[in-house]
């Protein structure tokens, strides 16, 4: 059973950066993409950044490009998302999300796409962004 536990979170000054944390567990298919999402009051839940497991390459939404960065220790089995240059827009949920395949081509499709409907969620973790 997958798990995915999500850390970091909480308020922070606008400018201002947060690292969010996403501890894995249970990951057990060939191939995973493990992603970061958000949802915001009255909105439709968001791909922001997704990173593959085979390789270890990135994909993320044009408008966070430049201020955040996802990133991976394996030997941690976390997956992280550097925040930098917060601004009220991005008070959302934040949410770690995992999907695996036998298929690299597939996993590797997931990060492209960043569809709301992978397999795996974790309970999700408040950011506000708010002097």
């Amino acid at each position: 059973q997958v798990q995915l536990v999500e850390s970091g979170g909480g308020l922070v000054q606008p400018g201002g950066s947060l690292r969010l944390s996403c501890l894995t567990s249970g990951l057990t298919s060939d191939y995973y993409a493990i992603a970061w999402f958000r949802q915001a009051p009255g909105k439709e839940r968001e791909g922001l950044a997704c990173i593959s497991s085979s390789d270890g390459s990135t994909n993320y939404k044009e408008s966070v490009k430049g201020r955040f960065t996802i990133s991976r220790d394996t030997a941690k089995s976390t997956v992280y998302l550097q925040m930098n240059n917060l601004g009220p827009e991005d008070t959302a949920v934040y949410y770690c999300a995992a999907d695996g395949s036998i298929s690299v081509t597939t996993a590797k499709a997931m990060c492209f796409m960043m569809p709301p409907r992978f397999a795996s969620w974790g309970q999700g973790i408040q950011v506000t962004v708010s002097s």
